[in-house]
């Protein structure tokens, strides 16, 4: 039997920059592929497609050679590899002891069994949410980029949802340290009277527009 194999595009070790973990130390495991419609504006487009074939159980030994206790597992689209080996890597974390928090976008759904956090960043794109029923239903959090011209669909979004304010996540929209400052108090101003959270992207603010960070 072939050992099971993921379709990996980079991992490397670094800081949460978003979302529940913000500031925390973290192992990155990025995976390829995603699911059309592709975003725009994603800065990760190399992850669309490729990458290199790489066994859970070297992911493992890298994860823990390095001492890691956090990973962070994103792409593209990590739930495309659930059935490939990302359920098998899932498995061999938890029984590691070690946290997993997953960012999706919930165009492909959110697997039972998962046992990893999971946090779902909805895109919208072509005119409405590309969101796989259920999938913010069986999220811990939903994160979402946000700008002033946003904010009445993403409250659509949420009270459609019947989501609970208090798992609902809001960041900045734009790539660059003075669009994120710009934005933030507006979007504190919103998560004070709509119940929300607040994120920065922290590797924005820390970094500006430099990249592999």
């Amino acid at each position: 039997m072939n050992p099971q194999q993921l379709h990996i595009h980079e991992t490397f070790s670094s800081l949460q920059g978003e979302g529940p973990h913000c500031g925390r130390p973290a192992f990155f495991i990025r995976l390829s592929g995603c699911v059309p419609p592709l975003c725009p504006w994603c800065d990760t487009k190399g992850a669309w497609q490729g990458g290199v074939r790489t066994r859970v159980s070297g992911l493992m030994e890298a994860v823990q050679g390095g001492g890691h206790s956090f990973v962070v597992i994103t792409g593209g689209e990590p739930m495309l590899q659930w059935s490939q080996g990302l359920a098998a890597l899932d498995q061999a974390l938890y029984q590691a002891g070690i946290m997993v928090q997953y960012e999706t976008s919930g165009k492909a759904g959110i697997p039972s069994g998962i046992r990893g956090e999971v946090v779902c960043s909805p895109k919208y794109l072509a005119g409405r949410w590309q969101l796989d029923d259920g999938a913010l239903a069986r999220a811990d959090h939903c994160k979402l980029v946000a700008c002033p011209e946003s904010l009445p669909r993403i409250d659509e979004l949420i009270r459609s949802q019947g989501l609970e304010p208090d798992r609902v996540w809001l960041m900045p929209q734009g790539a660059e340290r003075a669009q994120q400052l710009q934005l933030l108090p507006i979007l504190w101003e919103h998560c004070v009277r709509k119940g929300y959270r607040l994120s920065s992207r922290l590797h924005i603010l820390a970094f500006d527009t430099k990249k592999g960070i």
